[in-house]
């Protein structure tokens, strides 16, 4: 059975935790901060853990982060 390949891209932007779930970046911060509210840019500081379906897609851009 030959290797299988890890998306480049995903790599760079998604971590994988302990218990298997996956860890991302926040959306919507990139620009047009002026127009968010202080109680978006508040609550998405940090990284967040994505949702069942986002996360099967990952893991299969990254058959060896388990």
């Amino acid at each position: 059975m030959p290797k299988l390949k890890t998306k480049s891209s995903a790599k760079k932007r998604f971590r994988m935790t302990a218990t298997g779930r996956v860890r991302a970046g926040q959306i919507g911060k990139r620009h047009g901060m002026i127009k968010r509210t202080r109680k978006f840019i508040r609550n998405a500081r940090g990284t967040t853990i994505l949702g069942k379906s986002p996360t099967r897609i990952i893991k299969s851009y990254m058959p060896y982060a388990r």
